[in-house]
């Protein structure tokens, strides 16, 4: 069973794919269709469909499309973090966007907007390179790393001592109910991000203080983030090469995380407002509720998506289904 959806609204049909390792016509590929932001192909043979995600840092990989779909009653709902759940998104752009300045020694750099696709949803070395060689390719992803970092350091400080961006990290409208509902219903919950611990941590502390919910590792079953910086004299973890929208991430949060195994996916749900978390769901053989307000129509994802929903009631109807 091919997994793409018959309306392909928003993918790009090629003669080529995966950096022309792909041709139509050649070796059973029968179409190959790319999303908008150019940064997956999905390369469709008969009876399945393969998707090659590409890398700006020079590791691309192949995965199976598997077919998806919502059984009920839903087991799990697996939950992007930025954008989703709380909304930070404008912020890290904004710390990109400080960190480009720099790098040009210009302050008064902007991002453009056809750069959004680019430098949200998918880890920070993706969207640093996409800025190098877009705006100063004559510096490096590690200069650029280092500028981020300290920027970030110093943000972060900012906040906790109160005096930085009051709207940094605001939860989502309606998510504290939502939250509730998930766990009357037996549901277990997962928050999945591309962000680092120290970027994702504090956003969960800061919404879960602003919800009066307590302490986010008491309510959810699983966080899962892209792990730790490495860093001169520091101990990393791998993280940021198989962030999103490769699936590691969610596949991490359900079958370890949660225990649910391969073969019972299709009671896993995930919620994304990304173009690269939709393709990473996908990828780890999940249905996905898309959130408006994201990139996902300017990534041309929204044709993978089960449905699209303006808010978590919205959602709550469907993972409920019909009466």
């Amino acid at each position: 069973m091919n997994a793409l959806p018959d309306d392909k609204t928003g993918l790009i049909e090629r003669t080529a794919g995966g950096g022309g390792r792909f041709r139509v016509g050649e070796n059973g590929v029968r179409a190959i269709f790319s999303t908008a932001d150019e940064v997956v192909d999905f390369i469709c043979y008969d009876g399945r469909t393969d998707a090659v995600v590409k890398s700006r840092m020079g590791y691309p990989a192949t995965y199976p499309l598997e077919p998806a779909r919502i059984d009920r009653p839903v087991r799990a709902v697996l939950m992007d973090l930025d954008g989703t759940s709380v909304r930070s998104e404008n912020f890290w752009i904004w710390i990109i966007e400080q960190t480009t300045a720099q790098l040009l020694g210009d302050p008064g750099f902007k991002l453009e907007a056809e750069d959004g696709p680019f430098v949200s949803g998918h880890s920070v070395s993706e969207h640093l390179q996409h800025c190098i060689r877009k705006y100063c390719p004559d510096r490096t992803v590690e200069e650029a790393r280092a500028i981020y970092f300290r920027t970030t350091r110093c943000e972060m400080q900012a906040i906790e001592e109160g005096r930085g961006r009051p709207d940094a990290f605001t939860p989502s409208p309606g998510l504290k109910e939502f939250l509730l509902a998930l766990k009357e219903r037996g549901i277990r919950v997962g928050v999945v991000s591309s962000g680092l611990y120290e970027k994702a941590w504090p956003e969960l502390v800061s919404a879960f203080d602003a919800l009066g919910m307590g302490e986010p590792t008491d309510f959810y079953d699983a966080i899962v983030t892209a792990g730790f910086p490495i860093r001169k004299g520091q101990a990393g973890t791998l993280g940021e090469l198989e962030a999103k929208p490769h699936p590691w991430l969610y596949a991490e949060a359900a079958r370890v995380g949660l225990g649910i195994d391969f073969a019972d996916r299709h009671r896993v749900v995930g919620i994304e407002d990304s173009g690269a978390g939709v393709v990473a769901i996908r990828l780890a053989g999940f249905a996905v509720i898309g959130m408006a307000g994201g990139n996902i129509e300017q990534s041309g994802t929204r044709c993978l998506l089960h449905h699209y929903c303006a808010g978590f009631g919205e959602v709550l109807t469907i993972i409920d289904g019909p009466p």
